[in-house]
């Protein structure tokens, strides 16, 4: 995928996620899975909702609650869960006591590592 149409799918899942049409967002979603592969789909659902939240925070909110399907959920966390993990190690929180790791990719945080990564607690420096 060329930066080009990697642009135009973000700019129209974005603009989708911000209808909050269900309809609309799922075409969408089953569109983007018959050209690409399910990592590269969580890929531009990432790039999406990022844009989003400095848009538009209830769409976002809503879309990850009604718009992403499930097998797409688990290639997002298939992505974002080792770079968490880093982070919190890099922190001084320690893995299996501060935080943990499920078989599906999914972290579990203590209150002191969800504090380490709230994006209120972050400068723009730690990222």
């Amino acid at each position: 995928m060329s930066y080009l149409e990697l642009e135009q799918e973000v700019s129209r899942m974005s603009r989708a996620m911000m209808t909050r049409n269900r309809t609309i967002g799922a075409d969408l979603v089953t569109s983007l899975k018959v050209q690409l592969s399910p990592e590269a789909v969580a890929g531009v659902m990432l790039i999406s909702l990022e844009r989003l939240v400095r848009l538009d925070a209830e769409s976002f909110v809503w879309s990850v609650e009604n718009l992403i399907p499930a097998d797409v959920m688990q290639e997002i966390w298939k992505i974002t869960a080792p770079r968490t993990y880093s982070r919190l190690v890099k922190k001084g929180l320690i893995p299996g006591k501060d935080f943990s790791a499920g078989a599906s990719g999914q972290l579990f945080l203590n209150s002191k590592a969800r504090a380490a990564i709230s994006p209120v607690t972050q400068t723009r420096w730690e990222q």
